[in-house]
């Protein structure tokens, strides 16, 4: 083998290693964690504030890791069939093609961006330096190149970028989970917090049959009665009927002035009134500015729905809080094998979630959604069946419905699987 067969051997060898180059740069810019790299930079990192910067203009970087690329494969099968036409004559512009096919791909694409896929943001700030002054090198060509692109999106108009969605976000907090980045606590809690904003007041209150209030004459002896019978640190006052609350009492504040003769009117604070459709964020923020815990939702009558509270609003992002006089309830519970005792005032999208069943249905509550299909107030041991649920009412009193035990029934899916195995 003579000495300028070997120069080109050698040259092939380099232009192979430039596509491997441009290759796993362009997937390592594709498949970086932008998030990850920006922190980097945020620390001080300066290979990672170029590599975000040259990711600012990707259609720029892409052009000239494209022109790149494509320069230094034309170039090698270009060198390599002349190398092969002296060795083999005619018949070298096929083995010359065939060669340089199977080396680039192995060895110009699948190796390189196969490890530049392992690790994208370390592989993008080795190779930005490069890349910074290759951009300035093939500027003329890119500049050629954008205005053609300004063309063709004229000719295809691009979809307007809408940047990343609530569904998209909530699949990147999965993924996080499953690749173990997160725990499946911290995975709760980001999706608490992403679907924080679409809760609304009537998804979390307590109904005003449930309320426990006070009447604004109501003697100080009896209000303490009912403190200490319920054990919350504060009651709605009403004036003459549920329906027109005038006030919070504060335990507190009470038990503070209650030995001065002073009436329950001086003692109380003004209540704040919400409607059924408001944000939790909204009304989170609007508790902090009136300095409240507690809410009364009305109607548009000015009639009392419910009343809903600062903690009501933290459990939708923290989970159920039992302080040390709570008694714990579950509201779903597993009773026996595939049977479940649920309190009506649990959260539909909760049982269905816990029974793997996709909720299709626009009430928040497992009471209204009973109530919904009986179309009245069903008696105890009345049943029907929904999926493959069979749902039958097991305690209520005379206005709604209590308790309801469900039992998952096999579905003819799990019949054949069990026949099978």
């Amino acid at each position: 083998m003579d000495s300028d067969s070997m120069g080109q051997i050698i040259v092939i060898a380099l232009l192979i290693m430039a596509s491997a180059y441009f290759s796993a740069s362009e997937t390592a810019f594709f498949s970086m964690n932008k998030i990850r790299v920006k922190n980097m930079a945020l620390n001080g990192n300066k290979r990672a504030d170029l590599v975000l910067k040259l990711a600012e203009n990707y259609d720029k970087l892409l052009s000239s890791l494209l022109i790149g690329n494509n320069i230094v494969n034309i170039a090698s099968s270009s060198i390599a069939t002349v190398l092969f036409v002296n060795w083999l004559g005619n018949s070298g512009v096929s083995v010359s093609t065939a060669v340089m096919t199977v080396l680039v791909l192995i060895f110009g694409e699948i190796t390189p961006k196969s490890i530049a896929k392992n690790m994208p943001e370390r592989f993008a700030m080795f190779s930005a330096p490069i890349l910074k002054v290759i951009n300035i090198v093939l500027s003329p060509l890119n500049f050629i190149f954008s205005l053609w692109q300004k063309l063709v999106y004229l000719i295809v108009k691009p979809p307007e970028d809408r940047g990343i969605t609530e569904e998209e976000l909530l699949t990147m907090v999965e993924e996080a989970q499953s690749d173990g980045e997160i725990d499946s606590h911290e995975s709760e809690l980001i999706r608490n917090a992403i679907e924080f904003n679409d809760i609304e007041v009537s998804d979390i209150h307590t109904n005003r049959v449930d309320v426990i209030a006070v009447e604004l004459n109501t003697s100080n002896d009896e209000i303490e009665k009912i403190f200490r019978k319920y054990g919350y640190s504060r009651l709605p006052v009403y004036k003459e009927t549920v329906d027109n609350i005038v006030g919070i009492l504060n335990q507190k504040d009470f038990n503070n002035r209650k030995n001065n003769n002073d009436s329950i009117e001086k003692i109380m604070n003004n209540p704040v009134f919400v409607v059924p459709s408001m944000k939790i964020s909204q009304l989170l923020s609007l508790l902090q500015k009136k300095k409240s815990h507690m809410a009364v939702i009305i109607d548009e009558y000015g009639g009392t729905v419910g009343i809903v509270t600062l903690e009501d609003i933290l459990e939708e992002l923290v989970g159920e809080i039992w302080d040390e006089h709570d008694e714990v309830i579950e509201n779903i519970q597993k009773i026996g094998n595939n049977q479940y005792r649920v309190l009506c005032n649990a959260d539909l999208d909760d049982l269905f979630e816990k029974l793997n069943i996709k909720n299709n249905i626009d009430i928040p509550t497992v009471g209204g959604w009973v109530i919904e299909t009986f179309e009245r107030i069903p008696e105890i041991g009345e049943s029907f069946d929904y999926e493959n649920l069979h749902i039958t009412v097991s305690k209520r009193d005379d206005r709604h419905i209590l308790e309801i035990t469900v039992e998952v029934m096999e579905t003819q899916e799990d019949k054949d699987k069990n026949k099978y195995d």
